[in-house]
């Protein structure tokens, strides 16, 4: 099989400028990523199809040839890795640590390419590339054969939905062009693919280095190869939003656009489906009905917009929709839930925290998750399923996880834009992983809220007081149980009706399952905050004396209960001043190793930042720190 260059300068650009510009704007595009082991040539196979493609300027080019003499690895010649190998750590070590995006074009069509990097510590840089990707070439080095990491990187990009996949059996000019070698490494490689579901992929002898079967194929060293070269293959490939456009029509919207009052529009990009003016749409999660008056951008109006297009739609009724919704055919909408079964990559150093709230990002929607311990952990090496209690960096598991909210999704085999989310940490605000949702589970669809006629208010009201949760946060020793024991007393004198959760007794019961680990500290934290809020439902002014290590938790409850109900209460006591106090004798203990993960000790805690009232218990006995918060939180009506 023969394949006509696709590099060749276009003889349209001399004839007709703005005819080569528009042919230019309408090619399709193709995202694409290179994977696979250290040192199996990415980086050099993105830079021979960037100089083959004439995309590189003769200063670049300069440039390169005096790299290739400083930090190349390929002798006197030109070292193309050097094009996408950015980071000085990278040209020093020669490989490839962050993701390298770049492009290029043919006559048939543009290309997004990113080089990834092949050491499994850099496993969440790979997953970044691979999420926007429509096809995966996969390198193996020909002299070395299928690898760990090579089956690492075909089960990832096969778990996020990349369906065209290259085989790219690299630096067979250093195997010979051997026929037999390409032969047993394409079925070793089919062997592993069966085994994780990969259906179909194209495998290619190339070398990099050298060219062959990049632009042409065959080259004159593998005249047995009767397949396409690289980029014959990478121009004709089905791209995702062809077919995308054939499914329902799905559009988050991200923004409403109102410029004026005779102007309302919602826009986003359409993430699947067809969509023409008068077509019937729902929003969803509200169920509402109405249907397109006009499809706008900002060169006019459109009779008929696509999958990838970014629109403002306008409809014909004045419902109700606002960022996170989504706008999509009203006799096919996709569902909403707020409890799910999902694959998480973990992409942070810091261990994933079963029971901690995370932001949940998924299209246009934000809301917070709370994850569950993991079913299972998925070793991407022998794809067996090992028992978990968190995810750590680059680990792969399922787990459940609920929202606070309802939010519009479909299964991310259905559709990326709304099946794949990134978790968020809310205080560092870095992005700590990376999910599939797999399905909404089915007790979600099946548990509701019960309606009742009396409402908190009224038990506030028959109580005469305004409910609060009074939340004592401090070292072990430092006096919350004393204080808040002391401040209920002086709230029954005044005729108020209260009730005080304390650490200790809480876990004689209800949490007498849970450990002192840094997950079940979160847990413990978690179902006392949903006690006292039912009690502050029920009217009451909770008390709870917890340590409550973690900021993140308190935050959470906080943002259980209404505006001005969390009063949290530092009791600021010096970890020194605690442990000479050691009551229950736990200092001693945990400094002598009979207690572990304990709070100040060898489990850090987290002071507030800025709570609504601080008590100093060195310079204040319990009585009048007592006082003192009363006089704060008065009037209790």
């Amino acid at each position: 099989m023969t394949n006509t260059p696709s590099f060749q300068t276009d003889a349209l650009i001399a004839e007709d400028i703005d005819a080569y510009l528009d042919a230019h704007q309408h090619k399709s595009l193709l995202r694409f990523i290179t994977c696979g082991s250290v040192d199996d040539g990415k980086s050099t196979l993105i830079g021979r199809l960037l100089y083959d493609s004439k995309m590189i300027f003769e200063d670049q080019l300069a440039a390169l040839e005096s790299d290739s003499a400083k930090h190349g690895t390929q002798g006197d010649q030109i070292d193309f890795a050097l094009l996408v190998d950015g980071l000085a750590a990278e040209r020093e070590q020669g490989i490839t640590i962050d993701v390298a995006y770049r492009f290029f074009t043919t006559e048939k069509r543009k290309f997004i390419v990113a080089d990834t990097p092949g050491h499994e510590q850099y496993t969440r840089n790979m997953v970044t590339g691979a999420s926007t990707a429509d096809l995966a070439v996969i390198l193996i080095d020909a002299r070395k054969g299928v690898l760990q990491q090579t089956r690492r990187h075909s089960y990832l990009v096969h778990l996020l939905g990349i369906r065209h996949l290259v085989l790219a059996v690299n630096k067979m000019d250093l195997a010979g062009y051997d026929q037999a070698t390409f032969d047993a490494i394409v079925a070793d490689y089919a062997a592993f693919a069966a085994e994780v579901g990969i259906e179909s992929f194209t495998a290619i002898p190339i070398s990099g280095f050298k060219g062959d079967n990049i632009t042409l194929a065959p080259s004159a060293q593998t005249p047995w190869y009767e397949g396409p070269s690289l980029i014959h293959h990478l121009e004709n490939v089905e791209v995702a939003n062809t077919a995308a456009q054939e499914r329902a029509f799905r559009m988050p919207v991200q923004w409403v656009n109102r410029p004026n009052l005779d102007f309302r529009g919602f826009a986003g990009q359409i993430a699947s489906g067809t969509i023409r003016p008068g077509d019937p749409v729902r929003i969803v999660p509200a169920g509402k009905t109405s249907t397109v008056k006009s499809i706008s951008t900002f060169d006019g109006d459109l009779e008929e917009a696509v999958a990838g297009q970014s629109v403002t739609l306008t409809l014909a009724d004045e419902v109700d929709c606002s960022r996170g919704d989504v706008i999509a055919a009203a006799g096919d909408p996709p569902e909403a839930s707020d409890q799910f079964r999902a694959t998480i990559v973990w992409m942070d150093e810091t261990a994933m925290k079963p029971g901690r709230g995370y932001w949940l990002k998924i299209g246009s929607q934000m809301v917070t998750a709370t994850i569950q311990p993991p079913e299972y952990e998925i070793d991407v090496n022998s794809l067996d399923r090992l028992a978990a209690k968190t995810l750590d960096l680059n680990a792969i598991g399922v787990a459940e996880f609920a929202t606070d909210r309802p939010i519009v999704f479909e299964p991310y085999a259905s559709s990326r834009q709304l099946g794949g989310f990134i978790l968020i940490d809310k205080f560092t605000n870095a992005t700590v992983g990376a999910g599939m949702i797999e399905f909404a589970l089915r007790r979600a669809q099946n548990v509701h809220w019960q309606p009742t006629t009396i409402t908190r208010e009224d038990h506030a009201n028959l109580k005469n007081q305004k409910p609060r949760v009074l939340w004592f946060t401090g070292l072990s020793g430092s006096g919350k149980s004393t204080i808040a024991n002391e401040v209920e007393k002086q709230l029954a004198l005044m005729n108020r009706h209260t009730f005080l959760l304390d650490g200790d007794n809480v876990r004689h019961g209800l949490n007498k399952d849970l450990g002192f680990t840094e997950t079940d500290r979160i847990e413990n934290i978690r179902r006392i905050g949903e006690v006292a809020k039912l009690m502050a439902d029920a009217g009451l002014i909770v008390l709870t004396a917890f340590i409550s290590p973690f900021r993140a938790e308190r935050q959470m409850v906080r943002a259980m209960l209404p505006e001005g109900e969390f009063i949290e209460i530092f009791v600021d006591t010096p970890l020194e001043v605690a442990e000479q106090r050691d009551v229950k004798g736990l200092y001693k203990k945990a400094r002598s190793g009979e207690l572990k993960n304990f709070t100040g000790i060898d489990s850090p805690y987290e002071p507030p930042e800025t709570p609504e009232i601080r008590v100093n218990t060195v310079d204040m006995p319990p009585q009048e720190a007592a006082e003192y918060i009363i006089s704060q939180i008065m009037p209790l009506k």
